[in-house]
């Protein structure tokens, strides 16, 4: 029987076999280190590299620089010792994006607004535009109006008199070939242009995985359409209906592509100078 079995192991504990850890610190600029070699003692301005290894470059009170090699337990901070490693890479900055994908202007003042006007039909395809769009139509200067409804937009324009400088941008739901919305959208004039979708409401223009469904229901012709919808979802009432798509969307991405086309067309037209 050994001298370790009968009485234990009697090397336990001792200093010879433990060694206390040395924790390791990241040497981030002005921080103040000893070397606990030479007793110098200064702030953390930069590093080099050799083939001895990579050293770190510390300035004292006076100005004076020297290199130290990064060693394991080679520094000391408030008199324990440090082992010092180089920083990690800061990641790079990431410009921030608004809704709508466009870098965001930070510090923004608010802009003198325009002459020339977006027009939409409704207060829920303003609300969609200013939920996506409404950083870059505040960076333009930009105004949206709804017209309550397509059947005033005639009267909107006599009123309104577009012109060099006074464009107009209308957005139009279900902009399809036939439908009485091209009829009362035709031959406006060189300073109205006239975008749109081909659904039926702003609604469907919410990506269906943007709300978590399939697909969006059918409506029967003759039918409202957003009551039908909301019935068929288990929605509630429209009104509920409208809070859960307008929550739904957080940016583009939750858009489908027609509207996101023909939203962009119009922010050029209206701010394309003349």
């Amino acid at each position: 029987m050994s001298a370790r079995d009968s009485y234990g192991d009697i090397y336990s504990g001792h200093g010879r076999t433990e060694k206390t850890p040395v924790p390791a610190v990241s040497a981030e600029r002005d921080l103040v280190v000893e070397d606990a070699a030479s007793g110098f003692c200064g702030a953390v301005v930069g590093f080099d590299r050799s083939y001895d290894g990579e050293f770190v470059k510390l300035e004292d009170a006076r100005g004076v620089v020297r290199l130290f090699a990064m060693r394991e337990a080679a520094f000391l901070i408030d008199g324990k010792p440090v082992t010092l490693t180089k920083p990690a890479p800061a990641a790079p900055k990431q410009q921030a994006r608004s809704a709508s994908g466009s870098t965001r202007v930070e510090g923004l003042r608010a802009r003198v607004a325009r002459t020339s006007r977006i027009w939409v039909e409704g207060v829920h395809d303003a609300a969609l535009v200013e939920r996506v769009w409404g950083h870059d139509l505040r960076v333009e200067g930009v105004v949206v109006e709804h017209l309550e409804g397509l059947d005033n937009l005639g009267a909107r324009l006599t009123e309104f008199e577009p012109g060099p400088g006074a464009r107009v941008g209308v957005l139009v739901d279900h902009l399809v070939s036939g439908s009485k919305e091209t009829h009362l959208t035709t031959g406006l004039g060189p300073h109205v242009l006239v975008t749109g979708h081909p659904y039926i409401d702003v609604w469907q223009a919410v990506r269906p995985a943007a709300l978590g469904i399939d697909a969006w229901p059918t409506v029967p012709r003759g039918e409202d359409w957003k009551s039908g919808i909301c019935a068929r979802l288990g929605w509630g009432t429209p009104q509920q209906g409208w809070r859960r798509v307008y929550d739904a969307v957080d940016s583009f991405r939750d858009l489908e592509a027609p509207l996101i086309g023909a939203v962009e067309r119009l922010i050029d037209f209206v701010t394309e100078p003349e």
